[in-house]
């Protein structure tokens, strides 16, 4: 079955299906420009338009520091994309052999759609992540559907889940398994289906609320600390903008229309730069003699530092891949994947800092 219908038996009349409601009208969003400090967040987001494969963020920090306005401030920003019409997985006309089963089937048409960002909410069932069988259409017209879930509507963009480090663990165990194929399969109430899901996973939460399950947690590429800011004026200006926002989100959100569309000219143009961006055999033996030092596990650390330099050196119409990029982004890329060391407490960050000037020189 491709996903889209089979015949039930008959024996129920057909009802006419009520058309859908009226589509509301978008609602304006703080304007990522707009956002005072967190820079490590911001970067961080950036650099995962620009290059999904880098692997997501994971945003974890103080409560009120804005980590959800970023990421909806990152789905306004981001640049459309090209998708095959009424396919619910949005697939990518440009790449035939990625297809669903019912693109592949038929005449396809491409259309600009936004990129989807969709929120994956705690207390989500299983079904409503995965799939399920339709149940109004298998009643209304004796037909054997397919509803897709949220990790089908996020193909192609980004899965966001607040307070991810309070996520049930039999969807933390999907969500592994997904992120690792890239396909969600459903085999329940007789239907058997496969789809395309690869999707940029981003998290954030409150450390001080419970801690994220160690294979999770290695499944975020990138890691950035979002704390309160202490400076003065930073605090006044974050106040001022988003009380500002809060009594004209239409106004502020045109006031900064300017500095948006610059960002996502960026975007756009080091997304176009990136495969040309090179990658020297220097810059690679840097990163690997840098996750030697940390001990990190596995491979995963030099392949996402190397990953996020790029996309940071892209972004910064850079030629290539410098040591300066390694540094940037060390650690972000490898403060979640260090070894716990009970001689030594100094925190992640300060222990990649350490080993940075040991490997690369103050």
């Amino acid at each position: 079955m491709d996903g889209f219908a089979e015949r039930l038996p008959k024996g129920r009349p057909r009802r006419a299906r009520p058309p859908p409601p009226a589509t509301p009208p978008a609602r304006a969003v703080f304007p990522f420009s707009a956002i005072v400090g967190q820079d490590e967040l911001r970067d961080a987001l950036l650099l995962s338009a620009v290059d999904p494969g880098i692997g997501g963020v994971l945003a974890l920090g103080d409560r009120g520091t804005g980590k959800s306005t970023a990421v909806r401030a990152l789905a306004a920003l981001l640049p459309p994309m090209m998708a095959v019409a009424g396919c619910p997985y949005h697939c990518d006309p440009a790449r035939p052999a990625a297809l669903c089963a019912a693109c592949r089937a038929g005449a396809i048409r491409a259309v600009t759609v936004a990129v989807p960002v969709v929120d994956l909410p705690l207390g989500a069932t299983e079904d409503r992540v995965v799939g399920a069988l339709d149940i109004e259409r298998a009643l209304a017209s004796g037909v054997k559907a397919f509803e897709p879930g949220l990790l089908a509507r996020a193909h192609r963009g980004f899965l966001y889940v607040d307070e991810v480090n309070l996520l049930e663990d039999h969807i933390v165990d999907l969500l592994l398994d997904v992120a690792a194929s890239g396909e969600n399969v459903v085999e329940r109430e007789g239907i058997s289906i496969r789809h395309p899901a690869r999707f940029v996973l981003v998290g954030s939460g409150n450390p001080e609320e419970g801690d994220l399950r160690p294979q999770l947690l290695d499944r975020f590429g990138l890691a950035v600390e979002v704390r309160t800011p202490t400076d003065l004026r930073a605090r006044v200006e974050v106040v001022k903008r988003r009380d500002a926002f809060d009594r004209d989100p239409e106004g502020i959100a045109a006031a900064w229309g300017a500095e948006e569309a610059a960002l996502r000219a960026r975007i756009v143009a080091a997304r176009a730069r990136l495969e040309g961006t090179a990658v020297p055999d220097a810059a690679i033996e840097d990163a690997a003699r840098l996750c030697i030092a940390l001990g990190t596990d596995g491979l995963r650390g030099e392949l996402t530092l190397i990953r996020a330099a790029r996309a940071l050196a892209a972004l910064e119409a850079e030629p290539g891949v410098t040591r300066a990029h390694l540094r940037r982004m060390a650690p972000a890329a490898l403060r979640h994947r260090l070894r716990r060391n009970a001689l030594d407490e100094a925190v992640a960050t300060t222990r990649v800092e350490r080993a940075m000037e040991e490997v690369f020189g103050a």
